[in-house]
């Protein structure tokens, strides 16, 4: 069975493979337009492609447009705007390069991590009369967070200045400085007109005292990518075969060599096997393999590895990855909400992935100056170096610019990329702390919502002493139940006469109550119940901390009653006693209660409870739906 697995790369092929270069730079400064005429200007162009964009600019009554060679979806033409990374070969010489041209719009920088990945060096272009933008910003953020060595700025639409000397000089400081701050050496920064072709592939008659490199004098000094070969053998587990009673682990070789006779050790539980044959798929035998290659290897003894263990040297401890359930991460967030701490996520590290919350967030990037700085969550877009806590220990190489090492994502619920996250390395505890790693459920909210025939969300019923929260939540429990909706109350004088029974009724203790009411409330919607919450919650900013912790299933309820109404009818007596100074600091009395300023439902009382209760329960099955 030495033909089992067919190579993606053999080690010779792999020293000659092509260099990516990926081109990035903020909405309209011309990315594409450079590409098409870096193509067009070292006959790179396919045959009847140039006649193509002739046709395709007159048609819309423009010059010739090269951003038309890789804005092939009609959206994109439509609209002017790159939409997904296109890579598309290019040579010089007899270099080989791959050219990917990455999205420049915020809400396609999704597209651009994953287009930039494997990036040997990067173009940044930059309109060097709008100088840097935002999006120049990010785009330097993520260069670093993805680890490009080589960074060359194009000053595109230098035409648009003349190619005036002093002005290009000023545009340059102002880039450098930006990248600076970032510890990114730039390579060259070259004043260029990438639809007039100036300083692309040849020099420029407009700026005879310009005398750096043209672009593809840039390019082609960009070192080849480095060899992985001598590194330390990592194989993730893609899967494991079995033919002919002989089991056969499949996998890509992601760096290092691997020879007949070696023993390797498998994922974290480190058992130890000798590798008795390396096999391909149509392919001649040979007894190695080496980084990029696809293989699949026979052990001794037959050990069974799962998908996404780790394969790595044995006893020699220099050669082993880092093994920690602590570690510190760099993060671009993509998410449109903030994130913060105590959320969970799926970490994909090549074919593994591990169940991670987010222990703490150590520093966010002030995209305005480019300083980290202490904060208690990560905005929309924002970067972030946080710490990931898992239940078990996980192997990892820490990132290492112009490596594949360490690039994780984050992956949400609903199998959505939440978040770039490259690891950095093993986190230590907190000077006095404790190891707490919590676990998430292998159960997916869809599994949850078909076992039990409805989705699962918190109902937050906030209003005045009296004013019916409790009433109407233990009327809409019984409701929901005879229509199959499993629905649970936490009334706030049922949490108090036992989880919250240590606390009293200061602002610090009504915030606790607060806090771990909603934790209870997560914890049961996340196991697929529907949760109505009854509690007075008078202030507006212990209720945004509920939202915080449940996330996306909360819905604020507002009992709307005045305080006439609740005081009128005084169920407890507890009116007349604080009126009587008997209850010091009173909701509504000697108290403040702030009503919601944007609430998902509103309860009014100048109806009956019947109607409140039914208002409520079609607004649950609204959201929630039922069998």
């Amino acid at each position: 069975m030495g033909d089992i697995m067919n190579t993606a790369a053999t080690p010779a092929t792999l020293r000659a493979a092509a260099t990516p270069i990926v081109i990035v730079g903020h909405v309209d400064h011309g990315k594409s337009t450079l590409i098409g005429r870096l193509l067009y200007d070292t006959d790179s162009l396919q045959d009847g492609k140039l006649a193509q964009i002739v046709e395709s600019s007159r048609k819309r009554g423009l010059t010739i447009e090269w951003s038309f060679l890789l804005d092939s979806l009609q959206i994109e033409r439509d609209q002017g705007v790159t939409v997904d990374s296109t890579r598309i070969p290019f040579r010089l010489g007899e270099r080989e390069f791959v050219i990917v041209d990455a999205p420049g719009h915020r809400q396609f920088l999704r597209n651009m991590i994953t287009g930039a990945a494997d990036a040997e060096a990067a173009v940044l272009v930059v309109d060097a009369q709008e100088g840097a933008q935002e999006q120049t910003r990010r785009h330097a953020m993520l260069l670093r967070l993805i680890g490009i060595r080589h960074v060359i700025v194009l000053l595109n639409k230098s035409d648009l200045l003349d190619f005036d000397e002093a002005k290009i000089a000023q545009a340059e400081t102002d880039v450098r400085t930006l990248l600076a701050r970032l510890e990114i050496t730039v390579e060259a920064v070259i004043p260029a007109s990438a639809r007039d072709g100036d300083n692309i592939a040849s020099r420029s008659d407009r700026a005879p005292w310009y005398r750096g490199p043209t672009l593809t004098e840039a390019l082609a000094d960009v070192p080849p990518p480095a060899s992985r070969l001598a590194l330390p053998f990592r194989m993730p587990v893609q899967d494991v075969y079995r033919f002919d009673d002989v089991r056969y682990v499949a996998g890509r070789i992601e760096r290092g060599t691997i020879h007949v006779g070696d023993q390797i050790a498998i994922g974290a539980q480190g058992q130890v096997a000798t590798v008795a044959e390396v096999c391909r798929w149509h392919a001649p035998v040979r007894p190695e393999a080496g980084a990029g290659e696809s293989i699949a290897l026979r052990l001794e003894p037959d050990l069974v590895p799962d998908r996404g263990d780790l394969l790595f040297p044995a006893h020699d401890p220099a050669a082993a990855p880092e093994r920690s359930a602590r570690i510190r991460t760099r993060l671009f967030w993509l998410r449109s909400e903030p994130l913060h701490v105590g959320e969970s996520f799926t970490l994909r590290l090549a074919t593994a992935e591990h169940d991670v919350t987010v222990t703490s967030i150590d520093a966010v990037v002030d995209l305005d100056d480019l300083t980290l700085n202490p904060g208690d969550s990560v905005p929309p877009d924002g970067f972030a170096e946080i710490t990931l806590s898992a239940s078990h220990a996980v192997l990892f190489d820490p990132f290492s610019p112009g490596f594949g090492d360490g690039r994780g994502v984050l992956v949400d619920r609903y199998q959505r990329i939440v978040g770039g996250a490259p690891l950095i390395g093993p986190a230590a505890l907190p000077e006095g702390g404790h190891a707490i790693h919590p676990t998430a459920s292998r159960l997916d909210a869809q599994a949850r919502a078909a076992a039990r025939g409805h989705d699962s969300a918190v109902f937050w019923l906030t209003g005045l002493p009296g004013s019916g929260k409790s009433t109407v939540a233990r009327q809409a429990e019984t409701d929901l139940a005879e229509q199959g909706i499993q629905a649970t109350v936490l009334d706030g004088d049922t949490l108090r006469a036992g989880l919250c029974s240590d606390l009293g009724f200061s602002p610090a203790d009504r915030r606790e109550n607060i806090r771990r009411a909603a934790h209870v409330a997560r914890i049961l919607a996340e196991s697929g119940q529907v949760v109505i919450v009854a509690l007075v919650s008078p202030l507006q900013a212990d209720r945004d901390l509920a939202r915080q912790i449940v996330g996306e299933r909360f819905h604020e309820v507002f009992v709307d009653a005045t305080l006439e109404t609740c005081e009128a009818r005084d169920p407890k007596g507890l009116y007349a006693a604080a009126r009587a100074g008997k209850i010091p600091a009173f909701t509504g009395v000697s108290a403040p209660y702030e009503s919601p300023e944007a609430p998902e439902l509103r309860l009014p009382t100048n109806g009956t409870t019947a109607e409140s209760v039914e208002t409520l329960v079609r607004f649950v099955t609204g959201e929630v739906g039922h069998a």
